[in-house]
């Protein structure tokens, strides 16, 4: 008896330790939402990155270069731990995309020259400049050439169009709204070219009149730069819908980032529902808003000299004290832990870091990591290999990030730039995904009461930020307008843009009738 009792007894043990040290990949079946990123070619994967592979990676027990450890010893408060609101879907109110265009809308018309496009800035600000160029196109009866991507900007990457998003879907799926071709005619070689910065925020008089009217000399007529040149609103529904059409339909990325995105988020599946945390606390941004909450002087310093050595950052002399009270700057990676925990997630929720090389690295993710052990990243989640193709392209690796922020159960953003922008817009327009918007000025002040120690973290402190955020969590709405007493430029620039929020003119409430819809407006 005695033998037998050692025998159940280490049986139990071995038992206990393999569950410790492996995590096997349970099985995911595809993603079944029937409004995911557009285009997305499963199959492709399998053509890319190869069947065996495929499976291979969905039976391991942990992704390459992944180490998680034990949790954290170190106790932090989470007052709403397992809490099933948190990561609920919002209610969609039934809104659905509707980006058919309306019965009056006509096959493009004759064509009245080329319209050449040079893209500025990185990713998003390029996705939404090269869908403006579409609808712009059609409004002054162009054939649209390909964009170029910026390649001369902070990042200096020398991808192509081709090289981050699928260049002949996007041709094929605008045939019928504008024509759009892959390069200039040779015949046209030699034709004058006419380099036009189109005036921000335009709307269709100024392309119907001033530009249109430049076709009676030229030919090929050249966009300088792409961002922010067509107005948020007071645009023909049809031009509306198309600007959807071209960035939720139209605009895929290449299929070898559509699969290895896919990839990426079927391994972050497997630790279950997970928070994709855009950190957008990298040298480049902290540089050009100024901000060195908690920095040392001589990291202060050089961020400084980067902005001052930057000629297309046109302000210099900033204020970090003001910027941060205003809500200016991007949460620190403690602050981004401090948030969470007040909003409730427990420690051991799976987090996928979308972002690029945070400044100061561990010395500042330390804090968030002592609370939120479960950090991935495409760094953590993929191969060295798999990741050498995209390596050296900061495009194509934001783009990676891009499909694992839009597919994640919870988007957060610590500041809101370009990519926060962009993936909430997308977010809205996929079923309004659960979006959760920092109210950083506010935040700011709690955050400097504990840090004072007049505020001390607890059930008090996590009821009052929760309160703060109920109606910042990526519900529909209607895009907001312009602030008011603002005028001019100031007037344009304080409306919110059309691709963070699509709404009213690309989403519908269902009506009864299962066989229409309705737009409410």
């Amino acid at each position: 008896m005695r033998k037998m009792l050692s025998c159940a007894i280490c049986t139990i043990a071995m038992m206990s330790l393999l569950s410790v040290h492996l995590h096997k990949f349970p099985h995911h079946s595809k993603l079944s939402d029937p409004y995911r990123l557009p285009n997305p070619q499963i199959e492709i994967r399998d053509k890319i990155l190869g069947k065996e592979q495929e499976q291979r990676w969905t039976s391991e027990f942990i992704p390459p270069n992944v180490s998680l450890g034990p949790l954290s010893s170190q106790q932090f408060p989470v007052w709403r731990p397992n809490c099933p609101i948190l990561w609920k879907p919002v209610t969609n109110r039934d809104y659905m995309p509707c980006t058919q265009p309306t019965p009056n809308y006509t096959a493009p018309p004759e064509s009245r020259g080329y319209l050449l496009a040079h893209t500025n800035g990185g990713l998003n600000q390029m996705r939404a400049g090269i869908c403006d160029m579409v609808a712009i196109a059609r409004i002054i009866n162009a054939t649209l050439v390909v964009p170029e991507l910026d390649k001369k900007s902070y990042w200096h990457d020398s991808s192509n169009f081709s090289d981050v998003f699928n260049e002949d879907h996007f041709i094929n799926a605008l045939a019928n709204d504008v024509k759009v071709i892959k390069k200039l005619p040779e015949e046209m070689g030699g034709a004058p070219i006419a380099i036009k910065y189109f005036k921000s925020w335009s709307g269709m008089d100024y392309y119907q009149e001033e530009i249109s009217s430049m076709w009676a000399d030229y030919k090929v007529i050249q966009a300088g730069k792409t961002d922010s040149r067509l107005a948020n609103n007071n645009l023909p529904a049809d031009i509306q819908k198309l600007r959807c059409r071209a960035c939720y339909e139209a605009l895929c990325f290449a299929p070898q980032i559509e699969a290895m995105g896919k990839l990426l988020v079927d391994r972050m599946r497997s630790y279950g529902t997970y928070i994709a945390l855009h950190l957008r606390y990298e040298k480049d941004i902290l540089a050009f808003t100024g901000c060195t909450h908690g920095l040392s002087s001589a990291e202060a310093d050089e961020l400084k000299k980067i902005r001052d050595a930057n000629d297309k950052w046109k302000v210099k002399d900033i204020d970090p004290r003001e910027q941060r009270s205003k809500g200016f700057c991007p949460l620190t990676p403690k602050e981004a832990a401090i948030f969470l925990s007040a909003l409730g997630y427990p420690s051991n929720t799976p987090i996928y870091i979308a972002a690029g090389d945070i400044y100061g690295g561990d010395s500042y993710m330390g804090d968030l990591r002592s609370r939120y052990p479960m950090l991935m990243s495409k760094e953590k989640l993929a191969s060295i290999e798999e990741l050498e193709p995209f390596a050296n392209h900061s495009t194509q690796l934001a783009a990676l990030d891009y499909i694992v922020s839009v597919e994640s159960d919870v988007f957060m953003p610590t500041y809101s730039g370009n990519m926060a922008r962009a993936v909430e817009g997308h977010r809205r327009f996929l079923g309004h995904r659960r979006t959760i918007s920092p109210d950083k000025k506010a935040l700011v002040r709690l955050f400097d009461k504990i840090e004072q120690g007049i505020k001390k973290e607890g059930k008090l402190l996590s009821d009052k930020v929760i309160e703060m955020h109920k109606k910042r969590q990526g519900s529909p709405r209607k895009r907001k307008g312009p602030i008011p007493g603002t005028k001019g430029t100031d007037r344009f620039r304080s409306e919110e843009a059309f691709y963070v929020n699509p709404l009213p003119d690309c989403l519908c409430v269902q009506s009864r009738n299962p066989n229409a819809s309705v737009i409410i407006r």
